[in-house]
C-alpha cells in the first residue's frame, strides 16, 4: 500500500500532484436516476438558505458540498501551513489546533483518500481521534447584568 508514511508512496504523492489524481468515472445519468440534483454555486445565503449563483434560493434536506480538486484554505486564519500553503497535519489530524482536522485531501495518508472509496479510513482515523482526544467546548460568557442590578 502507498502511505505518505514510506519513501515509495511519497514518491507517488509527488509524481500524481504533477498531473493530478485520475477520477473515477461517474456518469450524469446515473447521478439524475438518483435522485441527485446538481447545482450551480453558492454565492450567498437568504433567512438561512443558500442562495445559488442563478439566484434560486433552496431549502435542500441534504447537501453535498463538492469544493473540487483545487484546495482553497483562504478562509483558514490560523498557523497550521507549512511553507508550500498545505495544511500541516498527521493523516487529518491537525496538533498545532486541537479539534481542527482535514478530510479528503490530496494524498492525505494514501493514494486513495481524496476518492470516495478511500475517505472511510481516515475518516475512521479522525473520528477514533475525535473520540479519544475530545475538546473541551468553551465555558459560556455570563449574561451582563442589568444596570442597578443588585445582588442578594
Amino acid at each position: 500500500m502507498f502511505t505518505v508514511g514510506t519513501r515509495l508512496g511519497r514518491k507517488v504523492r509527488d509524481e500524481l500532484s504533477k498531473g493530478g489524481l485520475p477520477l473515477g468515472r461517474v456518469r450524469r445519468r446515473d447521478i439524475t436516476a438518483a435522485g441527485i440534483e446538481r447545482v450551480p454555486r453558492v454565492t450567498g445565503v437568504d433567512e438561512g438558505l443558500p442562495v445559488l449563483e442563478d439566484g434560486r434560493r433552496l431549502d435542500p434536506a441534504n447537501v453535498v458540498w463538492c469544493t473540487g480538486f483545487v484546495p482553497d484554505f483562504s478562509w483558514i486564519d490560523l498557523p497550521v501551513f507549512d511553507a508550500e500553503g498545505g495544511p500541516q497535519h498527521d493523516r487529518g489530524v491537525v496538533a498545532a489546533e486541537p479539534g481542527l482536522y482535514f478530510m479528503g485531501l490530496f494524498f492525505m495518508s494514501t493514494a486513495a483518500s481524496s476518492l470516495i472509496g478511500g475517505v472511510g479510513r481516515d475518516a475512521a482515523h479522525i473520528a477514533a481521534h475525535i473520540t479519544a482526544h475530545p475538546v473541551p467546548a468553551a465555558a459560556p460568557e455570563p449574561a451582563p447584568r442589568p444596570v442597578g442590578d443588585v445582588p442578594g
